[in-house]
């Protein structure tokens, strides 16, 4: 795909990943329209702002008509829109809370994609990259739901490429370990507190801060994407950032035992106080 004048569409660009981004694209030639719940323009010039609530299905389709509206097509969806729960046990958090993060993380990208792929049909081209995670394949105790998320991201992302790929569409799924943003500050509490539980999680609160701050930064994931845009034949999975590649190999390559031994151990799921140590997906 050529970037230059070429219109993409970012979810959720106000900060961190999504604006990064944005701003890599429009620095390489697209015409990009970035999104929020707010649609405010704030200090950046680089791309325009447009309102749009991933979760609201009148959101999407006044969002995505505005954009053919001013530009008469979409070259490039990036589905990155996207929030987690803080580190909990599974069972802390309520099936509201669970069905809550899937319409966001899951349900979103799929109505921003229903949205922009009859255009894309109709053009007879298109690239749809949606930003997974590490955890859609390498999944973290402590985290279940948003690594559920990201693996149902995975699995509806490689079938679509598939069913896509004959009309001139591809689909491309972007996986970062940790990355340097606000995302932690934004976690959700889980809803359904438990006193089992209350250690682990403040440790594994006090780890991912100390993570976060050492993380990439976002314009690693914002290369990979543009890499994924413009690629003459693109895969269908990237990572982006030294661990990733490396946690990707392992997942690959490693025996699952010793991937699995390797986690409780590291997280001392065994031991009688669950107290973590540290985690293979932070190092």
């Amino acid at each position: 795909m050529k970037s230059k004048g070429s219109i993409a569409l970012v979810t959720g660009a106000s900060s961190g990943i999504g604006e990064a981004i944005a701003q890599r694209l429009a620095k390489a030639g697209y015409k990009v329209y970035g999104t929020s719940r707010r649609g405010a323009q704030g200090s950046q010039q680089l791309f325009h702002m447009l309102p749009l609530d991933v979760t609201s299905d009148e959101s999407v389709e006044a969002a995505v008509s505005q954009l053919i509206r001013l530009e008469g097509r979409i070259d490039l969806l990036v589905n990155n829109a996207g929030f987690g729960v803080a580190p909990a046990g599974a069972e802390e958090s309520s099936i509201e809370q669970a069905k809550a993060i899937f319409e966001t993380n899951f349900f979103g990208l799929i109505r921003m994609t229903r949205a922009v792929v009859p255009y894309m049909r109709h053009q007879g081209n298109g690239r749809i990259i949606n930003i997974g995670s590490v955890l859609g394949f390498l999944p973290m105790p402590y985290g279940a739901l948003y690594a559920a998320t990201k693996h149902a991201v995975e699995g509806y992302s490689e079938s679509l490429d598939h069913e896509l790929r004959t009309r001139g569409i591809r689909v491309s799924v972007i996986e970062p370990a940790y990355t340097k943003t606000q995302f932690d500050a934004n976690f959700l509490a889980p809803d359904s507190q438990l006193d089992e539980y209350r250690e682990v999680r403040a440790l594994l609160n006090k780890v991912i801060k100390k993570v976060m701050a050492e993380a990439d930064e976002p314009t690693v994931v914002a290369d990979v994407v543009l890499q994924a845009a413009i690629a003459a034949q693109p895969k269908l999975r990237y990572t982006a950032g030294g661990l990733a590649n490396r946690l990707r190999l392992l997942r690959r390559f490693a025996p699952a035992r010793l991937v699995d031994a390797g986690i409780r151990k590291d997280l001392r799921l065994d031991a009688t106080t669950a107290s973590p140590a540290r985690t293979p997906v932070l190092e």
